[in-house]
């Protein structure tokens, strides 16, 4: 009798403090899903206060609720769902019941459009990388707004928002076109409704940049919002011009809603003082590495402010996998971009790219790894080394020929220097199962300015563009390099991330426009428009083979070809006048009587001696 009435007296408790307590359901993730999927099952993350204590039900012809569970946060329940093929689009409802409160809560199934999307990069593209806020500001109703955490933008203010959003981009899409630009790449969307940070003792950072989430299914609504960015994707679609999509599996901001109440007390990478990461890629490939080191680049906090997220959690690696195909069903998106890929755990990498190409077998993915040398990048993209862990990365940001190509401008000609370094970090593309897949650049929003880095010289400037748009992989492009822009990263990253010129109310100058610009601006603005055009529609330029010689006396000397088509690149790097014999590339150009000058259309008769002025690329198109 006794046990009875203690038990009694339990219960009666826990009723006192659930009626002062009642669970309710304030959103479910994904917030809504798709019929027709080939993976048949989706996990539902239901939040809101102690809706993990609920007992869960759904009746709904062709979904079945698998599996309830429960995690250490009673705010939280996790919904495993099988939606069977014969499921049709509606509404369902998710009921939560505990005593005598019964929740329900709508849920959306709905059809999949027609809308092309996973349609993948190929080699014939052009990615023009754009910071939305800076580049344009078409809507100025959405600058600011009071009931977010950083309600200020000022464009003249560094740290600042200042207004750029997705309609800015799209009213500026028959300059993109003209450019020759076939696929878009804004640095991330989603909200970053965060407060200014102290980034350093000395400044303030603002999440601008899009790199600190705090809501995966809110588009910023600075930026437009989530209706705003389905018309953007759809616009660019219209044109001609894919979407890839930037992600962050590494971090979220500190004021995430999820870091605010963790469900787990493993959802983040905690340690008992902050640690920071070592940036240490090499960590993972050596062989001779400890485990703290390791642990170190993978655990390790981004900074302060970025709480490194658990990618070993089961229910975590669910809500981001979701995420990522929800986001491509949602928007159409064409390709991924993954931010800060060496830091993730590399087998959740491999999870989730595979749950794309499964969905999206065309979908192209690649990763932002910052490595020196191939062998190191290697390890995180598919490849030919046989390391203990065999990544299914298909491509990768490749920073090693980043580098090599402004050293080779920078640096006198030598044995491993100057344009050497370029040829060198080439010839080891035996490490890489499909080097073409690689998305290679000048310069980024991280990097001092490509200009800036050349010590602002207009010949070197010209060698690295043809360097970029001729040889192997796909060329992406920083906003505003077309036009010149320039600075370095100090005092801060804002430097490199300035306001397109034109883009914004007020601004002197309109450099969208030939008017606008001065006429150096305008011969750099039409040197890349030609040959980013002449490469998107040569096929031997942007897929054919690339057979290059090793470089002499500061003349590097390259071709692509295919069955139909031979493009000679030869590039003096010297401060002086180079004339080439070139029977030295019989192999490639016998038969060849002679060519035209693809950027002058100049026909050159005499091929068996070229005349390279100092500091000049020639792209030559052989004729017989």
């Amino acid at each position: 009798m006794k046990n009875v009435l203690a038990l009694l007296t339990c219960f009666l408790a826990f009723v006192n403090i659930y009626a002062q307590n009642p669970a309710a359901i304030t959103r479910i993730d994904p917030t809504n899903w798709w019929v027709g999927m080939k993976n048949p099952n989706v996990q539902l993350l239901v939040y809101g206060p102690n809706a993990g204590t609920l007992n869960y039900s759904i009746d709904y012809t062709g979904v079945k609720l698998i599996k309830t569970s429960k995690v250490q946060n009673p705010n939280y329940a996790f919904l495993d769902l099988s939606i069977s093929a014969s499921a049709k689009a509606g509404t369902f409802t998710v009921i939560g019941k505990a005593g005598s409160q019964t929740i329900k809560r709508p849920y959306v199934l709905r059809t999949r459009n027609r809308e092309p999307k996973g349609t993948g990069l190929t080699t014939a593209d052009f990615i023009y990388l754009v910071m939305p806020d800076r580049f344009a500001n078409g809507d100025t109703t959405n600058d600011k707004f009071a009931d977010m955490a950083d309600p200020q933008a000022d464009a003249n203010n560094p740290v600042l928002r200042h207004g750029g959003d997705l309609k800015g981009i799209t009213d500026h899409l028959n300059y993109l076109h003209e450019l020759g630009v076939t696929a878009i790449w804004p640095t991330p969307v989603i909200e970053n409704d965060e407060q200014l940070k102290q980034e350093a003792p000395d400044r303030m950072q603002a999440g601008y940049h899009g790199y600190h989430f705090t809501d995966h299914y809110k588009v910023d609504r600075r930026f437009g919002g989530n209706e705003a960015y389905i018309q953007f994707s759809k616009t660019l679609h219209q044109h001609g011009i894919k979407l890839i999509q930037d992600a962050v599996y590494n971090h979220v901001s500190d004021e995430h809603w999820m870091y605010k109440d963790q469900p787990t007390k493993d959802w983040f990478n905690n340690w008992p003082a902050y640690t920071g990461t070592t940036h240490k890629e090499q960590a993972l490939a050596d062989p001779h590495s400890a485990a703290i080191d390791r642990k170190l680049l993978l655990d390790g906090w981004f900074t302060s402010f970025l709480p490194d997220l658990n990618l070993r959690n089961p229910y975590l690696a669910n809500y981001l996998i979701q995420h990522a195909i929800w986001s491509t069903e949602m928007f159409n998106v064409d390709a991924w971009r993954i931010d800060t890929y060496k830091y993730n755990d590399p087998a959740f990498m491999n999870r989730c790219n595979q749950a794309l190409l499964t969905e999206y077998p065309n979908m192209h993915i690649f990763g932002e790894t910052v490595a020196s040398n191939p062998y190191a990048l290697s390890y995180f993209v598919k490849s030919n080394i046989n390391f203990p862990f065999k990544s299914n990365l298909p491509g990768t940001l490749d920073f090693p020929l980043n580098y090599a190509m402004v050293d080779a401008l920078k640096q006198k000609f030598g044995w491993d220097e100057g344009v050497s370094k370029l040829y060198q970090t080439l010839s080891q593309d035996g490490v890489y199962a499909d080097p073409m897949k690689l998305v290679t650049s000048l310069d980024n929003h991280d990097m001092d300015r490509y200009l800036s880095m050349i010590g602002e010289d207009f010949e070197k400037y010209k060698m690295g563009i043809t360097w970029l748009l001729t040889t192997r992989g796909i060329p992406s492009w920083y906003y505003g390099t077309e036009i010149l822009m320039k600075n370095t990263r100090n005092p801060s990253d804002a430097e490199v991330r300035r306001n397109f010129p034109g883009g914004f109310p007020g601004d002197r100058d309109d450099k969208f426009t030939a008017k606008g610009r001065s006429k150096k601006e305008n011969e750099a603005f039409e040197y890349v428009k030609k040959l980013a055009n002449y490469r998107k529609n040569t096929a031997a330029l942007h897929s054919g083979k690339l057979m290059q010689y090793v470089p002499n006396e500061g003349v590097y000397v390259y071709f692509r070809y295919d069955n139909n088509k031979t493009i000679a690149v030869a590039t003096n790097t010297n401060d002086k006048d180079s004339n080439v014999e070139t029977s030295r590339f019989e192999e490639r150009m016998k038969g060849f009587t002679k060519a035209r000058n693809v950027m002058t259309g100049e026909t050159v008769n005499n091929l068996s001696l070229l005349k390279l002025p100092a500091k000049t690329a020639v792209v030559l198109e052989l004729l017989r």
